[in-house]
């Protein structure tokens, strides 16, 4: 019987489905060049480290993002 690898918590994103590691870096590296590029942070800015707060950002839910695999593809008409 194969069992669900057990994820950290660290690195999910709350909706995930899938709770993938891999996703959350994506999404919280996106974030951080958001950051440095000179967008605000939604969180109070305790440490100033952009890559931290999006990391941070992401782990509560707060950045928004579309995952394309998932969504369904439309039929090409000719």
């Amino acid at each position: 019987m194969l069992e669900k690898p057990k994820t950290n918590v660290l690195y999910a994103i709350p909706d995930d489905p899938d709770a993938s590691t891999y996703r959350f870096i994506i999404v919280a590296a996106k974030r951080a060049r958001q950051l440095q590029n000179g967008q605000r942070s939604v969180l109070p800015a305790a440490n100033k480290k952009p890559t931290v707060l999006s990391m941070e950002e992401v782990r509560r839910g707060l950045v928004p993002y579309s995952d394309g695999s998932r969504e369904e593809a439309e039929p090409v008409s000719e």
